[in-house]
């Protein structure tokens, strides 16, 4: 996403709160919605990155780690920033059994990574390898700002539409309005998702064709994301559900039991990235995940 995308769904996400600000405390609300917006765009541009990975319980890998797992993942983000042009993203381990990641920041200077305990310990290297090049062209494609900003301003759309059932909007002669409350508290946060995901789908696929081109092997995501996919479902990520307006940062919906892709999924369907990704392995000339003869050089600490 450019600058210029960017400030405009910023302009979206707070044109909402202001409004939902008036319905529930009229030109006095909506006045201090917008104060409260500005304020919070401006904190959210600069803070918002610490904001999430603090709610989704990630802990930074230190480069000193006795980890070898971690020690080698954390080599392998450093190879694949080198090889994209990028400064080297601060690395951080989600503890849950769902095979996940996201990235976030501000811009590649002030970017990191994140990858669950469950991604490490169910995907190869390589696999894990094509997921973190993915999440590198996320930060090169300037997408982790919108994304992130985007995640703080819709989770708080979502508490203050929560505010109208509870104050209540009043109709025109200034009594309570509980159904125009109950609409407010369903259709705002559902108002905000649609912005969000209005973007998710071709960023997704951008990002997958670039990150193939970053870590050279299309069907190592195409294999990662087969195996998220099945993870996902199996497995419940707590943090992701906590906060649900942040589910379309990973590389795959972590929300467990939600259905099939739809027009309300926070992602496309992952049997369209991987077939996309075969597609762009076979332009390439590729035709399988490990080279002949690479198996025991591209071995790691996780096989």
């Amino acid at each position: 996403m450019g600058t210029a995308k960017t400030f405009i769904l910023l302009a979206v996400m707070t044109a909402l709160f202001v409004v939902i600000g008036y319905f529930v405390g009229g030109t006095a609300g909506m006045t201090i919605a917008f104060v409260v917006a500005a304020g919070m765009n401006v904190f959210a541009w600069w803070n918002s990155d610490k904001i999430v990975l603090r709610m989704q319980g990630a802990q930074e890998v230190p480069e000193d780690t006795a980890n070898p797992m971690l020690r080698a993942f954390r080599q392998d983000v450093a190879r694949l920033a080198e090889r994209a042009g990028l400064p080297q993203p601060k690395v951080y381990i989600i503890d849950t059994p769902q095979p996940n990641a996201f990235a976030t920041g501000r811009n590649p200077q002030n970017a990191a990574v994140a990858a669950t305990t469950g991604l490490l310990n169910v995907l190869t290297r390589e696999e894990v390898a094509g997921v973190m090049a993915h999440e590198l062209a996320h930060v090169q494609n300037r997408d982790t700002l919108t994304m992130t900003v985007t995640a703080t301003l819709a989770g708080s759309i979502g508490m203050l539409a929560n505010f109208a059932l509870f104050f209540g909007p009043r109709d025109t002669s200034g009594r309570p309005n509980p159904v125009l409350g109950i609409a407010i508290m369903i259709l705002a946060p559902l108002a905000a998702g649609l912005v969000q995901m209005a973007i998710s789908r071709s960023r997704e696929y951008e990002a997958d064709a670039r990150g193939a081109e970053i870590c050279g092997n299309p069907l190592w995501l195409a294999s990662a994301l087969e195996k998220i996919e099945r993870g996902a479902r199996a497995q419940i990520n707590p943090y992701a559900e906590r906060s649900p307006a942040m589910a379309h940062m990973y590389i795959a919906n972590p929300l467990n039991g939600r259905g099939p892709d739809n027009l309300f999924s926070t992602h496309p369907s992952t049997a369209n990235r991987v077939e996309a990704l075969r597609r762009l392995a076979g332009e390439m000339g590729i035709s399988s995940i490990r080279p002949a003869g690479t198996a025991r050089r591209t071995a790691g600490p996780w096989g």
